[in-house]
């Protein structure tokens, strides 16, 4: 590690997370809970994440995204949602002096204080809520703090972007339906979020959505031109909304030169635990390909609109020197050495996360408070 960028800048790098609050907005580790083999507490060889590696990493506060393929029968995506928060309760309630449940920025500020990793949830995908409002209500009800509108295919909300291959418009942006599933987020409290999605259907969430939105896992399309990346003017209109853009790790996001993946095989291990000791391909991105997603966003939004949100433990290859959640100070070094303030670093590391959940809560309440008067 001697090599790596940043590495004399980690001691200072670990001394800000353990000062800091530190919110992954997005891991897939949700998958793993239901593995009866499969011990959270253990410090594991395969994935990304476990309680010894997040504490390593100096992360105090993590999103479980709650993910399942999409499938004909509406009810059987919410039945496997439902199954996926109940694995996370069950998780937190065994782990009570270590783990709490966060379903507000104050939960987590309260969890933090106490010592204890605040867990959070978030809904990835709109098939999972069974084109129901109702199962709307009921998953923002569990904690859900966000709900991503798409997932790798189009569904009865939106168009999404696809990952690996282009997609056909089906609804050239937002369906009605997706349309009264905003304006309902808003309402509740629940952020809109933008990861995944397809070009017109951000453009619809930005026209109508009155209250901040995020992108919880993305990365910059100015530097690398995946079409899961954003445009500098789509981080700009999240960012005039109130919202954040929470940057992604996954090479091939990040990396411009990372090469093409046939889309069979990434189907095929969508579901399995991505073990780094066997890369599905024989490819290194630097650490610096991340790095400069983040600086990019950093200098073009500015610091109090940028955070992480890493996809461990939903993708198979992440830059060098980034291989699980226990490497990340390594990224908040490179930054450090790049020039950036530690009060700037703060925000993106949780504070602007946090931010973000206080002003779609109080969106939410002053909608409330107008129509009682």
């Amino acid at each position: 590690m001697s090599g790596s960028p940043g590495h004399e800048f980690l001691p200072r790098a670990r001394a800000l997370h353990a000062e800091s609050i530190v919110l992954d907005s997005h891991v897939d580790t949700t998958q793993r809970l239901l593995d009866p083999a499969w011990d959270f507490t253990r410090r594991d060889i395969v994935g990304h994440v476990d309680l010894p590696r997040l504490r390593e990493g100096g992360i105090n506060a993590v999103v479980f995204a709650i993910w399942s393929p999409a499938a004909e029968d509406p009810a059987e995506c919410v039945a496997s949602a439902r199954r996926q928060i109940a694995a996370v309760n069950r998780l937190v309630q065994s782990l009570p002096e270590h783990l709490a449940l966060a379903r507000r920025a104050s939960d987590v500020h309260e969890a933090v204080g106490a010592g204890r990793m605040a867990v959070l949830l978030a809904i990835e995908g709109g098939h999972l809520i069974g084109q129901s409002l109702d199962v709307l209500r009921e998953f923002r009800a569990e904690g859900s703090i966000y709900l991503t509108l798409t997932h790798g295919t189009h569904n009865a909300l939106a168009d999404s972007a696809g990952i690996h291959e282009p997609l056909s418009p089906r609804h050239g942006g937002l369906s009605p339906f997706g349309r009264s599933v905003v304006v309902e987020m808003n309402r509740i409290g629940m952020l809109v979020d933008v990861s995944h999605v397809g070009d017109a259907t951000f453009r619809d969430v930005a026209e109508i959505s009155s209250a901040p939105f995020v992108a919880s896992h993305s990365s910059c399309r100015a530097v690398s031109p995946h079409r899961r990346n954003l445009t500098d003017a789509m981080m700009e209109t999240v960012a005039k909304s109130g919202g954040v853009v929470q940057i992604t790790f996954p090479a091939a996001f990040v990396d411009p030169d990372f090469p093409a993946i046939d889309p069979a095989q990434m189907r095929r291990v969508r579901l399995q635990p991505p073990d780094p000791a066997r890369p599905p391909i024989d490819h290194v991105t630097p650490l610096q390909c991340l790095v400069d997603h983040v600086d990019h966003a950093l200098k073009r939004i500015g610091p109090e609109h940028v955070g992480i949100g890493s996809d461990f433990d939903g993708t198979l290859m992440l830059p060098e020197g980034l291989e699980d959640c226990s490497k990340l100070p390594m990224l908040t070094a490179a930054l450090l050495e790049r020039g950036w303030h530690e009060d700037d670093l703060v925000g993106l590391l949780g504070a602007n996360m946090l931010r973000t959940m206080d002003r779609a809560s109080g969106t939410a309440s002053s909608s409330r408070d107008s129509r009682r008067r």
